[in-house]
């Protein structure tokens, strides 16, 4: 006597079929957190590096003979900067009298990058030349 199959799934059909869906379902949210993650950190890196590109052109419009400390605020995060002298202030050079109408020294300028919440993002330090007028051009009269 043969027995004829019914047609559809048996209860263990349907399990071993929910058991590989789920494992496929969870293999896949995996790999989406995975790239989530990773589009996350090279968004941080952008905003970073974009922070970093303003920071040093702002910085290079600081004199920090003139200006040693000080913040500038950028909307996202905020600047704090302190410079601190590496030469004497020395006279500059200047043609034909041999001296210039400016001062000049060499800094070492520690700059602080912040969010906005006041908490540390990164740092950094530039390496600037600071100057100072100390002469008018009668001198060279």
């Amino acid at each position: 006597m043969h027995r004829h199959r019914q047609g559809g799934f048996t209860l263990l059909e349907a399990i071993v079929a929910m058991l590989l869906i789920s494992g496929a379902g969870m293999a896949l949210f995996a790999w989406i957190n995975t790239e989530l993650r990773n589009v996350a950190k090279i968004q941080e890196s952008n905003e970073r590096a974009e922070a970093m590109v303003n920071a040093v052109e702002f910085m290079h419009s600081v004199n920090p003979m003139l200006r040693p400390q000080g913040k500038m605020v950028f909307g996202a995060y905020q600047l704090d900067w302190t410079s601190t002298e590496v030469t004497a202030v020395r006279d500059g050079v200047g043609y034909p009298q041999g001296i210039s109408l400016f001062q000049l020294a060499l800094y070492d300028t520690q700059v602080l990058v912040k969010r906005t919440d006041g908490s540390r993002w990164f740092d950094f330090t530039l390496r600037q030349v600071g100057h100072k007028r100390v002469r008018d051009n009668k001198f060279f009269m």
